[in-house]
């Protein structure tokens, strides 16, 4: 019996629709798909996964029942669920809780609700249900055999897990896949991160002082989309190696302390706690327009910004405006979530196959060797990642060279030098 709870189901047909439009668009999953049908590795296999409910993940979900699995779905984020692609799942026959605009409350609920049908792998976006699990539900860990985890902020708090002795089940970085975090978070995030600020605000980028938070994969994205709109991008960075880095990219490195003071637009993306804090907001210009692309709504310190503020209104959607007490307004977009997903529809479909490709194939790696595994955090298998590569460039029709016997010897011997 099919248990979900979805905002409306009416809007299956139109989820259906737009699940379609993604499904085309993903076909290295279509590949990995028909394998599925025809080996059902994940025959019998109960998944739990706490993921972003949208099109491309409905893709996904539908590779994963595709191979065997039974798929208890719910949302990552309060405001990242596309309703009408979780009606059209429930309609499917998934059990799925979520919907968009939830309450703290009504979120960890759901999480709950996925933990009751006791998987025996699961499939994490920021290991919220990774952690309530090892937390409150301590008794289910015995059935667990491994699990994956998507992004970078998750990968964080299951290392520190680890790290700590908390971890009880082997888990695989999904994030840490070439294919997935050159492109998922460079490529993925930098446009839909951009396309978040642009539906939320409709501004000219071209000529704004824009200021990005971190030099991770996901800021480099960011600032590669933002230079290319015409912005002027200046990075901060407390990693040394990535500041650098970042200057011979061509950006203006500055603290974020000196930066606040002229940038016109900010965005987080550093998986870290109050990164844009008290300080920074207190000399924001007037106007300035802050924005978060980090999974958690934690980089920008929101308690602060309420207490530096005499009034606050929703000036449109995605769009909050702080009057602070010094008589300058700023701008939160999204409630300080990932505002690629709370303002715009999150990666393209393009992307999201290369990422989700990587989890379908991890799924079916746990399911074949994770009895065997040992209880840590495990980078993904150099045979998958290098399959999802492959599957990508048919997908597009691109070919390669291949190394000839010769290149291969040269390249496994060491007797052979200047000649």
């Amino acid at each position: 019996m099919v248990d979900y709870q979805v905002k409306d189901t009416s809007l299956a047909e139109e989820g259906r629709l737009t699940i379609e439009w993604a499904e085309g668009r993903m076909l290295v999953l279509e590949e990995i798909r028909r394998d599925f049908e025809k080996q059902k590795p994940l025959e019998g296999i109960r998944m739990g996964a706490c993921l972003h409910v949208t099109k491309e993940t409905a893709v996904l979900v539908r590779t994963l029942v595709a191979g065997g699995a039974e798929v208890a779905l719910c949302g990552s984020n309060p405001l990242s669920t596309q309703d009408n692609v979780a009606a059209a799942l429930a309609e499917e026959g998934v059990n799925v809780f979520a919907w968009r605009d939830q309450t703290k409350d009504e979120y960890y609920q759901c999480v709950e609700n996925i933990l009751s049908y006791k998987p025996k792998i699961t499939m994490d976006d920021g290991a919220d249900l990774i952690s309530t699990l090892h937390s409150k539900h301590t008794e289910l860990l015995k059935g667990v055999v491994g699990g994956t985890e998507e992004t970078t902020t998750g990968v964080i708090r299951l290392r520190a897990m680890a790290q700590h002795n908390a971890l009880k089940y082997p888990i695989i970085a999904v994030n840490d896949a070439y294919t997935k975090h050159l492109f998922d978070n460079r490529y993925g995030t930098g446009q839909s991160t951009i396309d978040g600020i642009l539906r939320a605000t409709s501004i000219l980028l071209a000529g704004k002082k824009f200021v990005v938070v971190g030099y991770g994969w996901c800021s480099r994205g960011i600032a590669m989309r933002a230079r290319g709109m015409g912005a002027h991008v200046t990075v901060t960075e407390v990693n040394s190696l990535r500041a650098l880095e970042a200057v011979m990219d061509g950006y203006t490195v500055e603290p974020l302390s000196t930066a606040a003071e002229s940038g016109d637009i900010f965005v987080s993306a550093t998986g870290d706690v109050n990164v844009i804090d008290r300080e920074h907001l207190a000399k924001m210009k007037n106007g300035a327009i802050i924005a978060n692309s980090g999974h958690f709504n934690v980089e920008i310190n929101i308690p602060a910004l309420e207490e530096m503020s005499t009034s606050k209104r929703i000036i449109r959607p995605n769009v909050k405006e702080y009057l602070l007490k010094n008589g300058r307004r700023l701008y939160l977009l999204a409630e300080g979530r990932l505002v690629n997903l709370s303002a715009a529809e999150g990666h393209p479909p393009e992307v999201m196959m290369m990422s989700f490709a990587n989890q379908a194939l991890c799924a079916k790696h746990l399911v074949e060797h994770g009895e065997n595994l040992k209880t840590e955090v495990y980078s993904v298998p150099e045979e998958i990642d290098r399959r999802v590569a492959d599957l990508a460039l048919k997908a597009e029709g691109i070919t390669i060279d291949v190394l000839s016997e010769e290149q291969k010897k040269y390249l496994e011997s060491w007797e052979l030098g200047t000649v």
